[in-house]
């Protein structure tokens, strides 16, 4: 919602780059006013600030900038270290229902996520990873938009490693979009490897159904008080 009153403030279409800080828990499928304003339009990017309000509240402030990611810059020089991991086709993998993380987001209702068996299971594996397929439940394809919102939509990857660890919120998220994704699933890659004090930093990459990179990202989030650990 926020992306697309972006989108109107200026001649850039894509997002580039989504920093979102989650000020408090959005209210989902309930109506909001989200507030735009343009910081800056330049020839290759506009930068924009919004401001999702739900309740006469608050609830995420967004700073994005907008840029042209048909890949007609005229730069010929490509570097890409990241390539997409081995994957189980999305019908021999997990739905997200049948996760163990302990508890149901409203997000699990707009997209389809197939979970390789092996980081499917809560306080398994010795690593904080998660690995999915993900798409819209609607059947529209992905697109840039769809990127970041499926960046934060994959269960947190650190309930593979400590257990039943709920909602996980997050505090901030940067995403960095690099192309526009091909048609058909896309593949996730979820990575904890600095939680401390309760609060942790997550890695994300993923790929478009071509294994072309098309997003990357780096959550900040919480691990609440309550959740159950144990193994």
């Amino acid at each position: 919602m926020a992306l697309q009153a972006l989108r109107g403030l200026g001649p850039h279409a894509d997002p580039i780059s989504v920093t979102t800080h989650y000020l408090r828990p959005g209210s989902g499928g309930q109506p909001g006013v989200v507030t735009t304003e343009l910081v800056r339009a330049g020839r290759s990017v506009t930068t924009g600030r919004a401001t999702l309000i739900q309740n006469d509240r608050a609830r995420i402030e967004v700073l994005a900038a907008m840029g042209d990611l048909s890949g007609q810059s005229g730069h010929d020089s490509e570097i890409t270290v990241a390539q997409p991991a081995d994957m189980p086709p999305p019908e021999a993998c997990v739905e997200r229902d049948g996760l163990e993380q302990g508890v149901k987001l409203f997000i699990a209702s707009r997209v389809d996520l197939r979970v390789h068996p092996e980081t499917s299971m809560a306080g398994r594996s010795a690593e904080a990873e998660t690995l999915a397929w993900i798409r819209f439940v609607d059947g529209r394809e992905p697109d840039a938009l769809g990127a970041v919102l499926f960046s934060d939509a994959f269960a947190p990857s650190i309930f593979t490693r400590l257990g039943r660890v709920g909602w996980v919120p997050t505090i901030e998220l940067t995403v960095h979009v690099r192309r526009r994704p091909a048609p058909g699933w896309m593949l996730g890659r979820f990575v904890t490897e600095d939680l401390y004090d309760g609060r942790m930093v997550e890695d994300g990459w993923l790929w478009d159904s071509a294994g072309t990179l098309v997003a990357r990202s780096r959550q900040l989030a919480m691990l609440l008080p309550h959740a159950d650990t144990s193994t």
